[in-house]
């Protein structure tokens, strides 16, 4: 198998592999930021790593998606997401997906490693990382791009909110999706998946809440399309639907 196709399949391969218990790969530092323009708009040099070229998440940050071969890549992905309507939030609680940033969770990349899971992204995605003194888990201060807003961060753990962990795909849609009718393993899985993970500025987390595509997306326009597909990747790993409207805004910030 060739082109697109082949791709999209390694991808899925790939994630099919990671819910059978693959180990994670090491993640790479993050450059400096480009300029950003008035609109929020990273113009500069991209940062992290492409989405497509990402399947586990194992790899730091998000990439923008540019090229029109990735971008088609991108929509081919997306395209085999399906759809249905958003469910009822009845009995959704964070607890119900595990207690926050639990590194128990079975099954996925950087877990069972002595470190809970926020400080695994952390490390992951930040540049000059420091630890908390004796501990080689607990990151006090660390250089972070943003790739929702396009700013760099210099974070500190005094500031602890300043970054927060974003759930790509919220945890209450995925309830809404699914996730009510799901085994408490597997949703502490997706609770604390790299793949659906991502330390960004913690105002835009906010905004965010358990919004979808159709309802908020990044500040930079230039990190949509990448946004869309990590969305469609998760939402594909664990065979969960979006809603059609959010389907179509996927599509759009990649034509």
């Amino acid at each position: 198998m060739g082109g697109r196709g082949s791709r999209i399949f390694v991808g899925m391969s790939v994630a099919i592999a990671v819910l059978a218990g693959c180990g994670p790969s090491e993640g790479l530092s993050l450059g400096q930021p480009g300029h950003k323009d008035s609109q929020g708009d990273d113009t500069g040099k991209s940062h992290g790593t492409n989405p497509l070229d990402n399947p586990d998440g194992t790899e730091p940050g998000l990439a923008r998606i540019t090229s029109d071969k990735d971008r088609a890549d991108a929509r081919d992905l997306i395209d085999h997401v399906t759809t249905k309507g958003r469910g009822p939030k009845t009995g959704y609680d964070r607890e119900e997906f595990g207690y926050a940033w639990a590194d128990n969770a079975d099954d996925v990349p950087l877990a069972h490693n002595g470190c809970d899971t926020r400080n695994d992204l952390l490390k992951r995605d930040g540049a000059k990382v420091k630890y908390r003194s004796g501990s080689d888990c607990v990151v006090v201060s660390m250089t972070l791009y943003d790739p929702y807003t396009g700013d760099t961060i210099e974070w500190r753990k005094e500031d602890a909110s300043e970054v927060q962990i974003d759930h790509v795909m919220p945890l209450s849609y995925d309830w809404q999706m699914g996730a009510s009718r799901w085994s408490d393993a597997e949703r502490k899985r997706i609770a604390n998946d790299p793949l659906n993970l991502l330390p960004v500025d913690g105002s835009a987390n906010s905004a965010k809440g358990d919004s979808g595509p159709a309802s908020w997306l990044p500040p930079a326009k230039g990190i949509r399309c990448s946004y869309a597909v990590r969305f469609a990747q998760v939402s594909l790993k664990y065979d969960l639907p979006v809603t059609a409207a959010d389907k179509e805004t996927m599509l759009d910030q990649c034509a």
